[in-house]
């Protein structure tokens, strides 16, 4: 079935939260994305980094676990994870978690206008896995832990201001965090096989301090109408977060989030789809389904962080796979976008656009040798459609 109508994206002016394009289709629904030919061409041979793109894109290595990062006195954290830009001037800044055990947290590069770095430091240390998260447009990253009663950390990308636990936006196996300006609400995903879909309402927009915690609440298919339940006890003890809300709709192992005009697009790793919930209507339904791609083979497996682009593209990076980052287009095309290669044991992660979208960021998380301490940060730029 044919999408109705494509809404374009807007970008937030100061912050660097991209909001790619969305659908609005009322009662109906489209078929999950199909294979077909993707809108940059086919992917090239292997540059020097083992990158593959399409023509007229270049790779460079950003930073390198264990190494300081070049110009800079920091070292890169091990296991990057999820990521996102903020403007900061005529330049901007790439935020990055740290997937690792007690001492995870997060850092950050700073880049001017040319693109050359021009800093790094820490912006958040001594958590528990900080997997995915994801920026607010006020200019803040939502740093997740996916641990059992795991907390969110809001924190300063300009690495100044403390970093804030946010009780109140639950405790649970927290994975990644897309901020709504329209409805005022942060969306939330849990990585768990019988997982929720999450939404934070806060008293007042702007501060995480207090609110209300909600699960989406729907039947059992892929498509139809939904609700939101409130969460009674965030803290998630001694009733887990998920087990709280009558109606629950569950999700099998919730990865990453991305929000853009009225849709919330999130990726389930337990089954390899990509969810999409339409905000105008209340209804959901798959964008992506790797059982349902005909012809196969399917091109995206083992789906995880997602970011937009300007365009309305979605670009979803694999965790596995065959370390692709995928690009789902406003016509549901799927396609390769590029493939790391000779990284086999590790998984992509943390994509991200530069304020302007020329910049594509993104990591390794194990690198070449198949370790947190191997981790590997990239940019990629081309001509990225607008």
């Amino acid at each position: 079935m044919e999408r109705r109508s494509l809404l374009r994206a807007a970008v937030l002016g100061t912050s660097a939260a991209v909001f790619g394009g969305a659908l609005s289709r009322g009662a109906a629904y489209a078929a999950p994305a199909q294979n077909g030919p993707g809108p940059y061409g086919a992917l090239g041979s292997a540059d020097a980094n083992g990158i593959q793109l399409p023509s007229g894109f270049t790779s460079r290595v950003i930073a390198r676990s264990r190494q300081t990062v070049s110009g800079t006195s920091y070292t890169w954290h091990d296991a990057p994870d999820g990521g996102a830009c903020f403007a900061d001037g005529s330049g901007w800044i790439y935020v990055s978690n740290s997937e690792i055990s007690s001492t995870g947290g997060a850092g950050a590069v700073k880049f001017n206008s040319s693109g050359t770095i021009t800093g790094a430091y820490r912006i958040l240390s001594n958590t528990n896995r900080n997997c995915a998260g994801g920026a607010t447009p006020w200019n803040t990253w939502l740093s997740c832990e996916e641990v059992s009663l795991g907390y969110v950390y809001e924190t300063d990308p300009w690495g100044v201001n403390a970093a804030t636990r946010r009780d109140a936006m639950g405790r649970f196996n927290h994975e990644a965090a897309a901020a709504d300006p329209t409805r005022q609400a942060i969306y939330l995903t849990e990585d768990a096989g019988d997982g929720c879909f999450y939404r934070f309402l806060p008293s007042t927009w702007g501060n995480l301090s207090s609110g209300t915690l909600q699960a989406l609440k729907a039947g059992t298919g892929t498509s139809g109408s939904f609700t939101w339940g409130t969460v009674s006890d965030p803290d998630g003890s001694p009733t887990a977060t998920r087990n709280q809300v009558s109606g629950a709709k569950r999700f099998n192992g919730g990865e990453g989030c991305h929000y853009a005009n009225d849709t919330v697009w999130f990726t389930t790793k337990g089954d390899n789809r990509v969810w999409q919930i339409n905000l105008a209507n209340s209804t959901y339904e798959l964008a992506y389904d790797d059982n349902l791609v005909n012809p196969g083979p399917a091109p995206l497996t083992g789906v995880d962080n997602v970011t937009g682009s300007s365009s309305g593209d979605l670009f979803v990076a694999e965790d596995g796979g065959n370390m692709e980052i995928c690009i789902i287009t406003p016509d549901d095309v799927v396609a390769p976008f590029l493939r790391i290669t000779g990284q086999s044991s590790s998984e992509v992660t943390g994509p991200a656009f530069s304020p302007d979208g020329t910049r594509l960021y993104f990591s390794s998380q194990r690198g070449t040798t198949g370790s947190s301490s191997g981790g590997i940060t990239y940019e990629v730029t081309g001509p990225f459609r607008s």
